[in-house]
C-alpha cells in the first residue's frame, strides 16, 4: 500500500505545484521519478516522454499513468493519474464556482502572464535536457534543429507552422531514411 501513496502524493504534488500543463510537468516528473525517487531510470524518462506525447490525451496524464503503471502495475497508474489530474480539476471547479471573470482582475492577468513565460523557460529546459541526454545520431540531431528552429521562427513572427505537421515530416524523414538503410544492406 505504501508505494500507491507514495504515487499518488508525488503526482499530487506535482499536479498541484506545476502550472503550463503536461509539457511543463514534464522536467518535474523526471526530477521526482528520476533524479529523486529512482523509480524509472533516464533512458525509461525518454521513452515515456514519447510515449505519452505520441497517444492520446494529456501528456502530464499519459506519462503519470506510465509511472505509476511501471512502479505497482494497475494500482500504481491509477493512484499516479489520480494524484496528478486532482489538483487541476479542483481549481478548475472552484474557479469556475466563484469567480466570475476571473482572468479579467487585472493583478491575476498579470500573474498568468508571469506563468506563461515561466512555463516556456520550463518546456525550453526540459526539450534541451532531453536532447542532450537522448542517444541520437548526426541525422536525428539535424532533424531535431531543424524542428525546433522552424518551430522557434514560427513563435518568433508569428508564422502559421503546425506543429504536428512538422512531427509527420520528422517522421517521414525518420522512416525515410530507416528504409534507405534496410534497403541499402
Amino acid at each position: 500500500m505504501k508505494p500507491i501513496v507514495e504515487l499518488f502524493l508525488t503526482f499530487f504534488k506535482i499536479g498541484l505545484f506545476t502550472f503550463g500543463g503536461g509539457y511543463a510537468m514534464i522536467s518535474v516528473v523526471e526530477d521526482q521519478c528520476v533524479e529523486r525517487k529512482k523509480w524509472i531510470t533516464q533512458e525509461e524518462m525518454v521513452q515515456m516522454t514519447v510515449l505519452a506525447e505520441s497517444t492520446p490525451g494529456p501528456v502530464a496524464i499519459n506519462a503519470a499513468t506510465y509511472v505509476g503503471f511501471q512502479r505497482a502495475g494497475l494500482s500504481g497508474a491509477a493512484a499516479a493519474t489520480l494524484g496528478v489530474v486532482l489538483p487541476s480539476f479542483g481549481v478548475i471547479f472552484l474557479i469556475s464556482q466563484f469567480l466570475e471573470g476571473f482572468l479579467e482582475i487585472p493583478l491575476i492577468a498579470s500573474a498568468f502572464q508571469g506563468i506563461k513565460l515561466g512555463v516556456g523557460v520550463l518546456i525550453f529546459r526540459t526539450g534541451l535536457q532531453m536532447a542532450l541526454k537522448a542517444k541520437m545520431g548526426p541525422l536525428a540531431k539535424g532533424i531535431f534543429l531543424a524542428s525546433f528552429l522552424a518551430m522557434l521562427a514560427a513563435g518568433l513572427f508569428s508564422l502559421p507552422v503546425s506543429s504536428v505537421a512538422l512531427l509527420v515530416l520528422a517522421g517521414i524523414l525518420g522512416f525515410s531514411v530507416y528504409w534507405a538503410k534496410g534497403a541499402a544492406k
